[in-house]
């Protein structure tokens, strides 16, 4: 749908009201429907900003309970549509319940062209705004840094450390299962750093064969071997003044090691097939889901190249591990994947927030986002469901024992939950856990939340 066009649909069964209207606001692209299923059908198709809608609907014409129910089923369709009622002389109670259910308005008939026209031209203004809101909101997760998205302490924690080192030129591991965003949060680290004008320069060991891998890393001269018909220069040389990022050091094979060792103590580097020396200024930082530690017993990873890289080491918790984050990233990417493919914001229902909470997620942000992607598309009407999850759950939580600490536990962790089950809204926040709002600030700052 064409973004330039702005639809407008009117819902009336009067023909010569319809010609009227339609002549009206020549300046919209109309739609034009006279009862409840095809003003439906006209929803699903274009999605307008905008519906004007007699409530006297067929098979209603004198009452407004066709009305009311096309005006619940647009809603439903179209939340921020935006629904403006046409009302008799005598029927005050039937705009006030209409516009209770959310419609955005309401007008009298005889209606009065240029006041109505403003009344819809407002809307329009006023659909617009929110319209692009929601998207610079959705617009932010483009930014790295704007991808570490948590109320986790553990992961603030893990994020408040990165800033400390961003600044320095330490070597930094970062430890954690796969899918918990290590690249993110090493991009997060060249962007908070001085290099970040600079390339950042990533590369998987796990992903390159072996005997590519060197060639990748360090380069190669012209003629070096069969093949190399010009200079090419490596990886490290690349994100020469930047960030080199080495995503699976653990799968680096053992000679590569040495090689490698060799440029961390020295900072120069040689091309395959060259003699020259090449001095390399780059802040190095890498990222494995493999315990170092073990491998190092194994003799598969050196002892020292591990205390050459690990000068910071920060490990990143799963996301089974950090408390309401589940349900904060659902709604994120569930409101990124509305944007992206043009369909009108969609809810979780209760059931699914609950499967969300409780699920292990053992593939972590990367699983967690497939999935709501999944449930996005698969989606029937407003609701997000369990099944369209088709997730499969089990959990044990376990507590402390010390009854004080159980009861700042359980009021902590109620608390966040209830915070990433309704996306921060402290009204909804009250109603869920049974208090007043005053309460649940207070709660927040008791515990340190924001």
């Amino acid at each position: 749908m064409s973004k330039e066009k702005r639809y407008l649909l009117i819902v009336e069964d009067d023909l010569g009201l319809q010609k009227q209207l339609r002549w009206s606001f020549d300046t919209y692209e109309v739609l034009l429907a006279e009862d409840r299923e095809n003003a439906i059908a006209q929803v699903r198709r274009y999605q307008p900003a905008v519906v004007t809608m007699d409530l006297g609907l067929p098979p209603d014409p004198v009452g407004a309970s066709e009305g009311l129910t096309t005006l619940r089923e647009i809603l439903t369709l179209a939340p921020n549509t935006k629904v403006i009622v046409f009302t008799g002389n005598q029927d005050h109670s039937h705009a006030v319940k209409a516009i209770a259910m959310g419609a955005y308005d309401f007008h009298q008939k005889p209606f009065n062209p240029e006041v109505l026209g403003l009344v819809v031209e407002r809307a329009f203004y006023l659909h617009a705004l929110q319209q692009e809101n929601y998207n610079l909101l959705s617009a932010q997760v483009d930014s790295p840094i704007s991808g570490i998205i948590t109320r986790d302490p553990a992961l603030i924690k893990v994020c408040r450390n990165v800033e400390k080192v961003a600044s320095s030129d330490a070597s930094v591991i970062l430890l954690g299962d796969s899918g918990t965003g290590k690249e993110v949060l090493a991009k997060a680290l060249h962007l908070s750093s001085t290099r970040e004008n600079k390339r950042f320069v990533a590369i998987n060991c796990a992903a390159i064969p072996e005997t590519l891998l060197e060639s990748e890393l360090f380069g190669y001269e012209k003629g070096a071997y069969t093949g190399a018909a010009k200079q090419t220069l490596g990886k490290i040389e690349l994100a020469n003044g930047g960030t080199f990022f080495l995503d699976e050091v653990s799968d680096l094979p053992i000679a590569l090691q040495a090689k490698l060792l060799r440029f961390l103590q020295e900072r120069v580097i040689e091309r395959i097939g060259g003699r020259e020396e090449i001095p390399i200024d780059v802040r190095v930082v890498c990222a494995t889901h493999q315990n170092l530690q073990n491998l190092i017993e194994m003799n598969k990873f050196r002892k020292d190249l591990y205390y050459r890289l690990s000068e910071i080491v920060i490990t990143i918790p799963p996301l089974r591990d950090r408390l309401g984050d589940a349900t904060l990233l659902a709604h994120h990417f569930k409101n990124k994947f509305c944007a992206q493919n043009k369909i009108s914001p969609l809810n979780f229902s209760q059931e699914a927030l609950s499967v969300i909470e409780n699920y292990q997620w053992p593939g972590n942000i990367r699983e967690m986002e497939n999935c709501i992607k999944r449930a996005v598309i698969m989606a029937d009407g407003t609701q997000i469901s369990a099944e369209d999850l088709g997730l499969q759950v089990s959990i044990t939580p376990t507590e402390p024992i010390n009854l004080r600490k159980v009861r700042e536990n359980a009021e902590r962790n109620a608390l966040v939950k209830t915070m990433a089950r309704v996306n921060g809204n402290i009204a909804k926040a009250a109603d869920l856990l049974g208090v007043s709002r005053p309460t649940v600030y207070d709660l927040l700052n008791r515990h340190g939340i924001k």
